[in-house]
């Protein structure tokens, strides 16, 4: 009986295929998951100068309403207070680290906005070179 088809051979391009296939996605989600990463800690370190922004008041400035005691913040101070903030904050491992925006818009509250270049961890065709990711973190000072 004459074999109609030789199957010998036929499993090593799609062995191939396959390893390639799961390469690039290894590769996907390794990127994916560092861009994630990246910008938990720019959004913990936000977090933190908004915080401190909060916070950049006296006791002086701090007055009676009918809702309880408010302090009243200034962007000035949010801003200075940030920008100490993030001079003894470890910022080493972000690249190019910006403080775009921190101000109190409505006075008791303050924004700060933060940006910082993001590369992937190992280069490939399907992931940019890297891009700015940009994080906003809000802090408000509650007496109660």
């Amino acid at each position: 009986m004459r074999r109609l088809r030789d199957d010998d051979g036929s499993i090593l391009p799609l062995t191939i295929f396959y390893g390639v296939l799961s390469l690039v996605l290894i590769l996907l989600v390794v990127a994916a998951s560092s861009l994630y990463l990246e910008r938990k800690r720019l959004f913990t370190l936000a977090d933190g100068a908004a915080l401190a922004g909060a916070e950049a008041f006296d006791l002086a400035d701090v007055r009676p309403t009918a809702a309880g005691l408010r302090p009243e913040l200034t962007s000035a101070e949010v801003a200075e207070t940030v920008r100490g903030y993030l001079t003894v904050a470890p910022t080493d491992e972000f690249e190019s680290l910006a403080l775009d925006r921190a101000e109190t818009v409505d006075g008791r509250s303050a924004t700060v906005q933060l940006s910082s270049y993001w590369r992937p961890p190992v280069l490939s065709l399907l992931v940019p070179h890297g891009f700015r990711i940009e994080v906003t973190a809000l802090a408000r000072s509650v007496f109660s």
